[in-house]
């Protein structure tokens, strides 16, 4: 099974938490790195690009500030990443050199990946390091971000730019052995669970809640990562990240941690960006009409079929789209902003220039542009 979905693997994301590049002391743990480096390496001589997803500076600014906690604020969020990044870089530089390799680092926020033209400038980018042999090393931007603008936590980074540079595995390099049926620190009845067909709400239950001490993502929120790679038609593969050797005994397709095998309807890009990357500005709430239609004719939404709009938004926003009971069961662009929607609602497409003197098109949301949850 893991052979199957592994043997065709040409470009890998990996992603490692604070946790795996961490020592007890919280100190970054130099011959961790060292041997994530080598593993890369290796991967890289085999014809497989990697891409790395890497936390870390926020741990190792913090050390070397002195801070006996996780920063409580932003500003002291920022401030021990200033610190710690170029640590952490520092580390990658010296470990890939040894193996001949050249790191790029590469920052981002999540307004870089919500703009389609950053979207594609940081796709451009990151194709060019791969190219040219480089292994990019990506991280959130943190010495800028506000709450506004965070991923919230680099296992949802990590699934993003899969879809950014059309990885075919995502790997995560965690603290334990994988996804159990507990948190294993707590129950001793709690099981590895090597195999995951579907992302079910048992299996998110299972997972769990929040970080730890060093870091903002639990297993809920890489098991969150996996669902979104999932959709995008990519394996996920939780691993021990301490383990020696672990990156090339996971790759091979050898027992190890959990294996998360991906989506049978994959989305294409343009339509796991919609869905994961853009940022919803308000709610497009329809009757039941046009819930049925959506969900089971897959046609696009037409002004007829809205209640009510919520939220200020313009034209081209991402919106969710809800049902009369308010629950979301899709998301998309809209070609029309809230106003325009208010004074069109529950009207047919052929009012449209009457209402507003102009008409983009028939559809308030195109087919194209939505995707159901």
């Amino acid at each position: 099974m893991r052979r199957e979905h592994l043997n065709q693997i040409r470009r890998v994301v990996i992603k490692v938490g604070s946790r795996v590049l961490t020592d007890e002391s919280g100190s970054l743990d130099g011959v961790v790195i060292r041997q994530i480096c080598g593993d890369l390496a290796t991967l890289n001589k085999q014809g497989i690009q990697v891409v790395l997803v890497s936390s870390g500076a926020v741990a190792a600014g913090r050390n070397a500030l002195g801070m006996t906690e996780r920063p409580g604020s932003i500003p002291q969020k920022q401030a021990a990443a200033a610190v710690g990044q170029p640590r952490l870089m520092r580390l990658y530089q010296e470990g890939f050199e040894e193996h001949g390799l050249v790191t790029g680092q590469v920052l981002l926020t999540a307004d870089d990946l919500a703009s389609r033209q950053r979207f594609l400038n940081a796709r451009a980018t990151l194709e060019a390091l791969l190219e040219a042999g480089a292994v990019p090393v990506i991280n959130e931007n943190d010495t800028v971000a506000v709450a506004e603008i965070k991923f919230g936590d680099n296992d949802n980074l990590s699934a993003l730019v899969t879809n950014l540079v059309e990885a075919n595995l995502l790997l995560i390099l965690t603290d334990i052995d994988g996804l159990y049926t507990a948190n294993p620190s707590i129950d001793s009845t709690a099981c590895l669970i090597p195999l995951v067909r579907s992302i079910t709400k048992e299996i998110e239950r299972a997972a769990g809640g929040s970080g730890s001490s060093v870091g903002t993502g639990g297993m809920a929120t890489k098991v969150a990562a996996a669902k979104k790679a999932a959709r995008y038609g990519v394996p996920t593969l939780m691993v021990p990240g301490k383990r020696p050797g672990v990156i090339q005994t996971a790759v091979s397709g050898e027992e190890i941690g959990t294996l998360f095998l991906p989506s049978d309807k994959g989305l294409n890009r343009r339509k796991h960006w919609i869905a994961y990357t853009l940022r919803p500005a308000g709610r497009v709430l329809v009757d039941i009409g046009a819930r049925t239609a959506l969900l089971e004719k897959g046609t696009s939404l037409l002004s007829s079929g809205i209640q009510s709009v919520e939220g200020r938004f313009e034209r081209g926003s991402s919106v969710r789209i809800c049902g009369p009971d308010g629950v979301e069961f899709a998301r998309g662009v809209s070609d029309y902003g809230s106003d325009e929607i208010a004074r069109i609602a529950g009207h047919k497409s052929a009012e449209i220039e009457e209402l507003l003197g102009y008409r983009y098109g028939d559809a308030v949301v195109h087919r194209d542009n939505l995707v159901l949850k």
